[in-house]
């Protein structure tokens, strides 16, 4: 009887520990919008979207007064935050809300400046203290030095000059300087960022500042010839501050691709996370681009496993394979956990029973479970042994899984 009470306490007690955590990860994110030279009106929505879907966060945007509008009813309570993205580059803000907002990061606050947002404020010593660089606006040498990677080491450099500069849009690559980071952990040490304005020529006081990527400005695109700095952490008091030059989203723009790439989302959502509590449980998608290629979420969100099935049922060889490596990943990516092995077999066992499958669809299954696969399909297999198109396939995967068990 003992050791019952005793196992039902410690079950209460793990699943009020577990419960606790859960609560622990519900961060409240602040979204400061309503100013910019670009589009914000879309960018902020798709921010949004981008931490809600992550389950870590309930968001709100809040928009400051237009421009040249009475600037003193903006005047959030930052505090009620864990997070606050700023999207404005506009206006300063009344004394009264820079003070509560320096407080506020002071004290423990985290922030996430995004893109334009560090070209705001060009006069606000905290501020620029807060962003570690920041560029137009009038900035200078003296606002700070250029800051850039050199032969693989960080530079600052004091040469007068602008602060702050692009060349035309274009897909770059970038790369990780800090792979041992919670926000990079993980990440390819390079992959290729879809098609974006590479912020150059940034400069600040960079106090407190760790570059965590970079990318090469080409010269041949109106760059510096230099690595660029695009992700950075700062510490300002107790708090956190993240900061990512990607992720331009244009005025007249009528698609974002920058917003979509796969690597500004997941490097954006762990931010986030890191910015809110010093640490980042999300796990690196499958789809991550690489430096091979970029990879755009469409509707700023990985496929399903069920969407890229129904998108593999219609594949032939002359369309990409982008779906099937996909699959593929995640295949690989469970090696080893029988249960989700299985479930992947289930799903392309019902791409070789549909009669909307196409034959090229079917050919990339058997080749997968002619390695995979286990006894769950060898009936469906042998139903195929008799199609004409599919028969040597067939035969291929019955030999090899049975040759395997």
């Amino acid at each position: 009887m003992k050791k019952n009470i005793l196992f039902t306490s410690l079950f209460v007690a793990i699943l009020f520990f577990f419960n606790a955590c859960k609560e622990k990860h519900a961060y409240k994110a602040l979204i400061v919008t309503g100013q910019n030279n670009h589009n914000w009106q879309a960018s902020s929505p798709i921010l949004k979207q981008l931490l809600d879907q992550t389950k870590l966060f309930t968001t709100i945007i809040i928009e400051t007064p237009a421009k040249g509008k009475d600037m003193s009813v903006f005047n959030p309570d930052f505090a009620k935050y864990d997070v606050v993205v700023l999207d404005y580059n506009g206006d300063a803000w009344t004394e009264k809300t820079r003070v509560a907002f320096v407080d506020y990061v002071k004290n423990g606050g985290g922030v996430v400046a995004y893109h334009a947002a560090d070209n705001a404020f060009v006069n606000w010593k905290e501020y620029n203290e807060m962003i570690g660089l920041g560029g137009w606006d009038g900035r200078t040498e003296k606002d700070g030095p250029y800051v850039y990677f050199k032969d693989g080491k960080q530079i600052c450099d004091s040469t007068p000059g602008r602060g702050g500069s692009h060349g035309a849009r274009h897909e770059f690559t970038v790369q990780i300087r800090n792979t041992e980071h919670p926000i990079t952990k993980g990440l390819p040490v390079k992959w290729l960022h879809a098609e974006d304005e590479l912020y150059s020529q940034l400069r600040g006081p960079a106090r407190n500042m760790e570059i965590l990527a970079t990318a090469y400005a080409d010269t041949a695109k109106g760059g510096t010839g230099r690595d660029e700095p695009m992700l950075s952490i700062i510490s300002y008091g107790k708090g956190r501050i993240f900061h990512t030059t990607l992720g331009h989203c244009g005025n007249g723009d009528k698609t974002f691709p920058a917003l979509e790439c796969a690597g500004f989302i997941t490097t954006f959502q762990r931010g986030t996370e890191w910015a809110a509590s010093g640490v980042v449980t999300q796990n690196i998608p499958v789809d991550f681009p690489n430096s091979a290629g970029t990879v755009q979420w469409a509707e700023y969100k990985p496929l399903s496993l069920d969407e890229i099935v129904s998108k593999i049922e219609k594949y032939d060889v002359s369309k990409s394979r982008k779906y099937l490596y996909d699959l593929q990943n995640r295949i690989r990516y469970a090696e080893g956990n029988a249960e989700t092995l299985l479930s992947y077999e289930k799903l392309m066992v019902k791409i070789l029973e549909s009669n909307e499958a196409t034959i090229d669809a079917k050919k990339f299954v058997l080749r997968e479970l002619s390695w995979m696969g286990s006894d769950y399909c060898i009936p469906q297999l042998k139903k195929l042994e008799s199609s004409a198109d599919l028969k040597d396939e067939v035969k291929f995967a019955l030999t090899r899984i049975q040759s395997i068990k």
